[in-house]
Formats: C-alpha cells, structure tokens, sequence
C-alpha cells in the first residue's frame, strides 16, 4: 500500500487546536526572573504604574528591578488571578503568614535589628 506524502510541519501547515489560543514567547532571560520584595503602585487615570524593587538589608538606597504598565481593566484582571492562585496555593500549602500591621511595614522583616558577627 502506498503512503501518501504528509507536509511537512511548517507554520503554513499546522492549524491550533484552539483557534483562540496564542502563543507566548519566553526568553531565557526573562525566564531567569528577577527578584523583588517590595512594590510599589502608582496610577492615573489610564494606567497602573507597578515598579518591582529589590530592597536589601542594611542599606540605604534600593533599586526597581522591572517596572510593569498595564490598564485600569487589566490590573483588575491581575488582582483577580492573584486572589484566585492564592487560595490555590493555601489549599495546597496552608495560609500563608502576613506581618502584624502595628508599627512600620519592612518587607520580610527588614528593619529590624541588624544580625551581629
């Protein structure tokens, strides 16, 4: 029996599942991430400004490692997953602990006293 010649798969060729799906493309750098504990939010009337800063014991001066833009609607969508996959990842993991809110707000603890060699 003869075998029909398939094409071969090209983008021209392959059709999505889904034809609502998109593709996403993740360098190798910004898959690596970028560390932040603390962030700070700014907005205006057509945009969230949220910048991701790295903010390090001991020293005076801090760095904003990404800064994010997104419209008023597509922060709301942000908040709204984030909620969703904190209850997931309490489910799975238990609740997760928040600092008390008597007295300044450090992130992870920062502030305090310093460690002592």
């Amino acid at each position: 029996m003869a075998q029909q010649n398939q094409p071969e798969n090209t983008p021209e060729t392959i059709q999505p599942q889904d034809p609502n799906a998109i593709s996403i493309e993740l360098s190798e750098e910004i898959a690596e991430g970028e560390y932040a504990n603390l962030a700070m939010i700014a907005h205006s009337n057509s945009e969230f400004v949220i910048d991701f800063i790295r903010l390090m014991p001991g020293l005076p001066k801090a760095k904003v490692k990404s800064r994010i833009i997104l419209t008023p609607e597509h922060a709301k969508r942000l908040v709204a997953a984030l909620n969703e996959n904190i209850e997931r990842f309490e489910q799975a993991n238990g609740t997760i602990k928040e600092q008390p809110t008597d007295g300044p707000l450090y992130p992870m603890g920062f502030g305090g006293k310093m460690g002592e060699a």
